[in-house]
């Protein structure tokens, strides 16, 4: 028999949440078969299989909260355990134990799991119009989908009836329907709501902003995107000439990438530029690390990556340590304008907008041009005014004049 239990989670990690069990007691798995799905602070982890074999038992129970190296499973070998068709024949008569076991099933309460929930919440459907499927009767996934279905062929069925009905009764079903569902917070939105308010109590934290006409770089990428493609293999978008220029600013402006310890200020002679990326389950910050010395290529590349992995889930904890400097592009949602908050320990943090032409004034004549809104969110313990507002400034002339990058201007 083989032990399953909670493997190393990352720095200062000690616990985590059973989020989904991909087998069931009983069935095969391969080794390096991924059999359960842990959720932490910030990311979800998978735990393969160490052997083939037959999952004999569940230690560990979907919702759980359990500790590093905490035994989640029991593995037995192909060679030691008994195929799963061999059952003990029955009589004519139901044993008396299976109606005591049916019994007892009837009395536990039904429980979710944290997959299936989220599905339910998204499609506004209640527990009690799902029959699960799991062990004691746990709602899983696919019973949320079948139910999904269900209610949308009864809808279409009812379509057809609905004009016979009263509109009095109508009124009165809706009104009996519950509008209100209460759900446990997800580990990752408790830290989220955690930090972005200890941020607020924390940091005096202040916001200035600018706007700078894109039409340079839209220019620029325009041109040399076909051909940056075909040599690079990545896509050349705007996230790395907004690195490139942050990067540019923080080395005349250091204290924005610098941050509080005690009552020390540690500046950071480097620069590990977090990405702000939002995900099905929230919003992640991966850490792409020394960008300062990397190629818009490099930075493209790390950016593809990351992200990629942020929306599949598969972040690691150190992928998300030791950020310097945050950038986040609310406009990829179609924000105009907005105050991003502090990552903590950090002490800057640009905000991204939407592009959108406005007519603007250049050599008294007023033109079209592709503009955004720039906000930088900045500490004020350690960033005085003058330095965030020449900061944001120096992004701006980056942006509006590309060759600046080039040069280091």
């Amino acid at each position: 028999m083989t032990e399953i239990r909670v493997p190393t989670l990352g720095e200062s990690v000690t616990e985590a949440t059973v989020a989904t069990w991909f087998k069931k007691p009983g069935e095969l798995v391969s080794i390096d078969e991924m059999i359960c799905e842990l959720e932490t602070d910030k990311v979800t982890v998978e735990v393969p299989a160490p052997i083939s074999g037959v999952l004999s038992e569940i230690i560990a129970d979907e919702g759980e909260t359990v500790s590093v190296d905490a035994l989640l499973a029991v593995l037995t070998a192909k060679s030691d355990s008994k195929p799963v068709s061999e059952k003990p024949k029955e009589t004519n008569g139901e044993p008396d134990n299976k109606i005591e076991a049916d019994q007892k099933h009837k009395n536990v309460e039904v429980q979710v799991a944290p997959s299936a929930r989220k599905t339910m919440v998204e499609a506004g459907i209640s527990q009690n119009e799902i029959t699960g499927s799991g062990r004691q009767g746990r709602i899983m996934k696919e019973d949320v989908k079948s139910a999904i279905l269900d209610r949308e062929q009864n809808q279409s069925l009812e379509k057809v009836s609905q004009a016979s009905i009263p509109v009095n009764a109508t009124s009165t079903n809706q009104n009996s329907i519950g509008r209100e569902e209460r759900i446990k917070m997800s580990r990752l939105r408790q830290t989220i709501a955690k930090r972005l308010k200890d941020s607020q109590n924390t940091a005096a934290m202040l916001t200035t902003y600018n706007e700078v006409d894109m039409t340079a770089v839209i220019d620029l990428r325009q041109e040399y995107k076909e051909l940056f493609e075909k040599k690079h293999g990545v896509r050349l978008g705007f996230m790395s000439f907004f690195t490139k220029a942050c990067c540019q600013g923080l080395k005349e402006i250091p204290e924005v990438n610098a941050e509080i310890d005690g009552d020390e200020i540690v500046y950071k002679n480097y620069v590990n530029m977090g990405i702000a990326t939002g995900t099905p389950t929230g919003l992640v910050v991966p850490v792409i690390r020394n960008v300062d010395g990397m190629s818009f290529s490099e930075i493209e590349k790390q950016i593809a990556e990351k992200g990629l992995r942020a929306r599949d889930g598969s972040l690691s904890m150190a992928d998300m340590q030791d950020g310097t400097f945050t950038i986040s592009n609310g406009g990829v949602y179609g924000s105009l304008m907005s105050s991003p908050i502090l990552n903590p320990p950090q002490s800057g943090i640009l905000g991204m907008h939407k592009i959108q032409d406005r007519p603007v004034a250049i050599n008294g004549e007023i033109v079209i041009r592709p503009m955004m809104y720039l906000a930088l969110s900045y500490d004020h313990r350690i960033v005085d005014g003058k330095g965030a507002v020449t900061f944001l400034v120096r992004v701006k002339e980056a942006l509006e004049d590309p060759r600046r990058l080039l040069m280091d201007l």
